[in-house]
């Protein structure tokens, strides 16, 4: 079983999408998200891309 591990997206929607792309790439069979996903945190700057809602719609529509 190959699993794929990812952490810190921060709410960007870009590299979530990234995420997905490279999962499917490598065809990996399971996918575990490590947290921080959607909060950009107090002292960090936002990112170019910060789409929370979108993050959440692209991860609820993976099984």
């Amino acid at each position: 079983m190959k699993i794929m591990v990812a952490s810190d997206i921060h709410g960007s929607i870009g590299v979530a999408r990234k995420i997905f792309e490279v999962y499917e790439q490598e065809g990996a069979d399971k996918l575990l998200l490590l947290g921080d996903l959607l909060y950009h945190g107090p002292r960090n700057d936002l990112p170019d891309d910060y789409r929370p809602k979108e993050v959440i719609a692209l991860l609820s529509s993976q099984k």
